[in-house]
């Protein structure tokens, strides 16, 4: 590890050197691209600078305790190396996690898609629960929401939603959010006061740019027709929304929420990128099914991620056995306590893999 860490601090150095070198200065994409290398490994090397001087300073601690005979003195002194060594311990295990492999993804903007599942209108009034939650906490966090397309029911539930999340490290946040999440209480809809158990489903997919998923317009077959509203009321009469048929994979995507026809027509194309990027990575992933074995449950639609039990005010994560007695909390968007155990869990069960 640490020989890694020396030719990573080396880099930067001569990285910080060429950004200094005017003729990089004056070439605007190698300014920009040393720039990038440059801020990316500025976490790592500055943990590392910390580290190497908690090495220093432990030793030099070491040195005059074993000089000094005033037992005052060399009291403080150990008490001086034992917090270096806590803080060299914490260093040390940050340092594991910066150097682990790095998400290409994590960095981007997202494409979310939340489904009622089973329990019907219940089912719909808790997808928009959901995406309340999601959207307070990207408020939270000072990302910027964008819906693509909607389709809801006549009393505000959500049958399917379609939105940008739009921020830096979205995804990083958001990854862990793809499966099913499960609602257990009374629905207003249920007069015999019997709880229900009901489910909305979440795909979080990372924007792909158009440089990474190139679509052939050949392929596509593209219908216009005019958008609808609740319970499928016209809410205009121009043909504005949007269906894209992408006809080797057979996707289809439609955006009607946008009034211009050419901005529904981006849209859609934004997410049949991410979808379409999705099943790349899908079939990378599954060449690679045995290196991701320990992952299992991060991002598979079809498991059961989450329960948000109502009588009992609680949210349990069933891949963490995290509990919190929060839910209020939880569906205000204040979703850190959550989002954080679970990056801690796979990072340590990345770790595993590395070593």
């Amino acid at each position: 590890m640490l020989e890694k860490l020396q030719s990573l601090e080396e880099k930067y150095n001569s990285l910080t050197e060429l950004l200094s070198n005017p003729d990089i200065i004056n070439d605007q994409s190698k300014f920009q691209k040393y720039a990038k290398a440059h801020s990316d490994l500025t976490e790592i090397v500055s943990a590392y600078i910390e580290y190497k001087k908690a090495l220093e300073q432990t030793e030099e601690a070491k040195q005059m305790l074993a000089e000094n005979n005033d037992e005052d003195f060399k009291q403080m002194l150990l008490e001086e190396i034992e917090d270096l060594n806590d803080k060299k311990i914490a260093l040390e295990q940050q340092l594991k996690i910066l150097l682990l492999p790095k998400d290409p993804n994590d960095e981007k903007s997202v494409i979310m898609e939340i489904r009622a599942g089973t329990g019907g209108e219940e089912a719909a009034l808790f997808a928009q629960d959901l995406f309340r939650m999601y959207t307070r906490y990207a408020e939270e966090q000072g990302w910027k929401i964008e819906i693509m397309d909607s389709n809801y029911t006549d009393i505000g539930g959500i049958k399917e939603i379609i939105f940008v999340v739009d921020g830096h490290g979205v995804y990083s946040k958001l990854k862990y959010e793809s499966g099913v999440h499960r609602v257990q209480r009374i629905p207003s809809t249920e007069s015999g006061g019997r709880i229900h158990t009901s489910a909305a489903t979440v795909a979080v997919l990372p924007e792909a740019e158009e440089i990474e998923i190139a679509i052939d317009p050949n392929e596509l077959r593209i219908d216009v027709y005019c958008s609808s509203g609740p319970g499928g009321q016209s809410v205009n009469t121009t043909q504005s929304a949007v269906r894209i048929t992408h006809i080797p994979t057979g996707l289809v995507v439609t955006c009607q929420d946008e009034k211009s026809q050419h901005k529904n027509k981006a849209q859609a194309l934004r997410v049949l990128r991410a979808r379409l990027k999705e099943i790349i990575e899908e079939e990378k992933n599954a060449e690679l099914a045995g290196a991701r074995k320990s992952q299992v449950g991060s991002g598979d639609r079809s498991e059961r991620i989450r329960t948000y039990n109502f009588p009992q005010g609680r949210v349990s994560d069933h891949r963490i056995n995290l509990t919190l007695h929060k839910l209020d909390m939880v569906l205000a968007g204040q979703l850190d306590e959550i989002i954080d155990a679970l990056t801690t869990h796979f990072q340590a069960e990345l770790m595993k893999q590395v070593d």
